[in-house]
């Protein structure tokens, strides 16, 4: 199987929301031999998000059939109550959404005293002002390019300057935060997504709708 290309991106997360789970350890080996960096587990609950998933069941046999770490993303209501179980199932990154979450810096430290890299999610339309008292303590920003809750939408153009904003901060403070940029990407607009200052990109329907999913992964 080809290698992927990774001159214009970092690193890259497929999603397996769009994975045939039919047959996930086999899609979950493909993608990994052709050169993923992260797998990204969608957990959605049907009342943050329209849509239901999976929960930390299913991580944890994924983390039994990849050595790749596991980039977790909270699309649900109470998250904090539920951290442990996803540190448990393996995961090694956790993302929870700003705006279903007041208690931010509570909940960063429950994650990253579990030993994981923790993250701040933002939907398309929220600012990331929101984003200033705690950035400092952020070890990556979950950039939602479109509205979560389903797989297979298209790129929200708009928050391409958020990206490009939001590396600005980081990079002028000094800031130790990845940006991580989830939705709608594709072969079209992955190097513009990179440029704009993405570090990781996630992408699912682009990845695992292709017979040949190596070559989906790749931005000439």
């Amino acid at each position: 199987m080809k290698k992927i290309n990774k001159k214009s991106f970092k690193k890259i997360s497929p999603s397996i929301l769009s994975a045939d789970f039919s047959k996930l350890g086999s899609e979950i080996k493909e993608i990994e031999n052709a050169g993923a960096d992260l797998i990204h587990c969608d957990i959605m609950d049907g009342h943050f998000v329209p849509n239901i998933s999976y929960g930390p069941y299913i991580v944890s046999v994924v983390n039994k059939i990849t050595t790749l770490p596991l980039d977790v993303h909270l699309m649900i209501d109470n998250a904090d109550k539920y951290i442990q179980d996803f540190y448990k199932a393996g995961a090694d990154y956790i993302s929870i959404h700003y705006e279903n979450n007041i208690h931010l810096h509570r909940i960063i430290k429950q994650i990253k005293d579990s030993g994981i890299k923790a993250g701040v999610a933002l939907n398309p339309a929220t600012t990331i002002s929101v984003l200033n008292d705690i950035l400092s303590i952020c070890d990556f920003v979950l950039i939602m390019s479109v509205n979560p809750g389903f797989g297979g939408q298209k790129f929200i153009a708009e928050t391409l300057q958020k990206i490009i904003e939001l590396r600005r901060i980081i990079d002028g403070f000094g800031y130790k935060c990845l940006i991580e940029v989830d939705g709608g990407i594709n072969q079209d607009n992955i190097k513009m997504v990179s440029d704009a200052g993405a570090d990781i990109i996630v992408a699912g329907a682009s990845i695992f709708s292709q017979k040949n999913k190596a070559e989906s992964l790749i931005n000439k």
